[in-house]
């Protein structure tokens, strides 16, 4: 048989078992209905013999792929790797994989990339979209596409969600300025396009209300993108100002990352002069000097809650949609400090 590739019914015949058998022991999903010592029997003859199950031949017999489509926004930023591997974490036992797509924010790009996943015949979709506004899932909604929503949702979509709980991560952040001393706090915000950044923005103002803080509009500042970038040059305009205050929220690490960037321009001391929080604890923070204080966000946690999500909806589209909530914590480093009184 040297050069021609092995099929199912070869490795049935070589297991002494029916093809049905064989399928069945080779495929993660539904492995569990076959006996526990036949099923080893299988694989070990069909790596023997070097096979490989087929998943568009399967996919046109079953009509289910076998795939399901993750849309990310920015592949570039350091959140959505722990998502993806807490997707892949859940989606590869059930015998499912991830065609991964990224959309820069993209309207037209999003689009195009949908339209490519759904003509590959995706069971489903996980999706991170940023967008406050987002036509595109309403209409694919009212088509029937499964969906679920990650670490944000736009207003007003009944699919099932995902989602950090932002409002009391912020709360978490602005309190333990407080409890240091800070009366003075500004915010950094994300994005006013983004649920994220309204949820968080919305979150600050209340808790510096509640906590009888300084409130002072002028300490907000909305960064139009979610960038080091756009956080050095919001920085830049809030002491350019010249706005009193001890203390950052940043809307996220990567707006912080912008801020430690105008401290080392402008000779700042952090946190002597200034403390910062972050929000998501990307990977490495604690290597910055000084190390960063952030909310810690249960990435790979959102990813593996969303991919059980949708398994379950492939399941039973009919079931209806739930949104969870998961609690976050404040990961205190060196960071942030009382004000200095010198």
């Amino acid at each position: 048989m040297r050069g021609v590739t092995p099929t199912l019914r070869d490795v049935a015949d070589a297991a002494g078992v029916h093809p049905a058998t064989a399928s069945r022991a080779l495929n993660p999903a539904t492995r569990g209905l076959v006996n526990a010592d036949t099923a080893r029997r299988v694989i070990k003859v069909a790596e023997s013999l070097g096979y490989r199950p087929n998943p568009i031949a399967r996919g046109l017999k079953t009509a289910k792929s076998g795939t399901v489509g993750l849309v990310i926004p920015d592949l570039t930023n350091p959140l959505f790797p722990p998502i993806v591997r807490g997707i892949e974490d859940v989606l590869e036992p059930a015998g499912y994989s991830g065609l991964i797509v990224n959309t820069d924010n993209d309207p037209s790009r999003e689009r195009a990339q949908f339209e490519s996943l759904r003509s590959r015949q995706v069971e489903g979709f996980i999706v991170a979209t940023a967008l406050l506004d987002h036509p595109l899932l309403d209409q694919l909604r009212r088509e029937g596409v499964l969906m679920v929503m990650v670490n944000r949702r736009p207003d007003g979509l009944d699919v099932p969600s995902i989602t950090p709980d932002d409002a009391a991560g912020v709360e978490l952040a602005v309190r333990h300025l407080a409890e240091l001393g800070h009366r003075r706090v500004a915010h950094l915000a994300g994005p006013s396009n983004t649920s994220t950044g309204v949820v968080r923005a919305r979150s600050f103002r209340n808790t510096v209300r509640d906590l009888g803080l300084d409130e002072d509009p002028a300490l907000t500042v909305t960064c139009p993108y979610w960038s080091e970038t756009a956080g050095a040059e919001a920085l830049r305009s809030l002491l350019d100002s010249g706005a009193e205050f001890t203390a950052v929220v940043a809307g996220n690490d990567l707006i912080a990352l912008g801020c430690y960037d105008v401290f080392a321009e402008r000779s700042i001391e952090c946190p002597r002069d200034v403390s910062v929080v972050g929000f998501n604890d990307m990977p490495f923070l604690d290597k910055l000097r000084p190390p960063l204080t952030t909310v810690a966000v249960p990435h790979q946690q959102i990813g593996a809650e969303a991919a059980r999500m949708l398994l379950d909806a492939i399941r039973d589209p009919s079931r209806p949609a739930r949104s969870v909530l998961l609690p976050l914590s404040l990961v205190v480093r060196g960071s942030t400090a009382p004000p200095y009184s010198g």
